[in-house]
């Protein structure tokens, strides 16, 4: 078939317009929060957790970019369906009305830190009431924590939690073990020595991926983040990216 030449860059543009969508389908905006070490714009990779995320889906046939901000901005997105995924997230009821949750991807463990030569027994959470615990706004806290119905004062995320327990302003705050820690070292060093984790913690919680159930097409990118998922710990490169943080699980 002969092209005239002047036809030639109309196909060339139309053909771009047509695979455009094609391309575009398979690259995902994911959103989270400043979480260290396991999500973090200022980390090698994002972050162990991004890095897991990121290989899984690659595993499943989606490339993917992250975006991060504040907790409850981010929840208040992800739940409006400005974003195909959420990172980092523990399995509620209500949010599982809007958000389809993967296979797990990790374990935390939360629990307490204190005011080190100020340590209270936090093992029976009934012997907290009269005290400020520190949370942050948007989590989903454990549920033996929520049943307590303790007083609670909220902060924007868990870097402000700990300062405000450094200050006084808290009696301890909520918090996961290696995060808490990774933001003593990195972060806040004046805060070394002075605070301090309290064993043991009160809940080992799954750490999920969950995509937006308003996104068309999510529940095909749930299987293949599943598959990918199993693809990448049946390779190892699950336990190479945690080699690489310098992690384990």
């Amino acid at each position: 078939m002969r092209i005239f030449p002047g036809l030639l860059p109309i196909l060339l543009l139309l053909s771009g317009l047509l695979l455009a969508p094609t391309w575009a389908a398979t690259r995902l905006q994911l959103i989270t929060t400043d979480y260290p070490p396991y999500c973090a714009a200022d980390l090698p990779e994002q972050g162990v957790f991004t890095a897991l995320t990121q290989a899984a889906f690659r595993a499943g046939g989606y490339e993917t970019d992250v975006v991060f901000k504040p907790w409850a901005r981010a929840l208040a997105e992800i739940k409006a369906g400005k974003h195909d995924a959420i990172l980092a997230v523990w399995f509620q009821s209500e949010r599982n009305k809007f958000l389809a949750f993967t296979d797990p991807l990790w374990l935390n463990r939360i629990g307490f830190m204190g005011r080190a030569g100020e340590l209270v027994d936090t093992q029976h959470l009934s012997t907290l009431k009269g005290r400020k615990i520190g949370v942050v706004r948007g989590y989903a806290n454990p549920p033996e924590f929520e049943a307590a119905n303790l007083t609670v004062d909220e902060a924007v995320d868990d870097e402000t939690n700990l300062k405000k327990l450094l200050g006084g302003r808290v009696d301890l705050a909520l918090v996961d073990k290696a995060l808490a820690e990774h933001l003593i070292r990195n972060r806040i060093p004046e805060a070394d020595g002075r605070l301090a984790w309290q064993d043991p913690p009160i809940a080992t919680m799954p750490l999920y991926v969950a995509l937006s159930r308003s996104k068309p097409g999510y529940e095909q990118r749930l299987l293949a983040f599943n598959r990918g998922l199993a693809e990448i710990r049946r390779t190892g490169e699950y336990e190479r990216i945690l080699k690489r943080h310098g992690i384990t699980q």
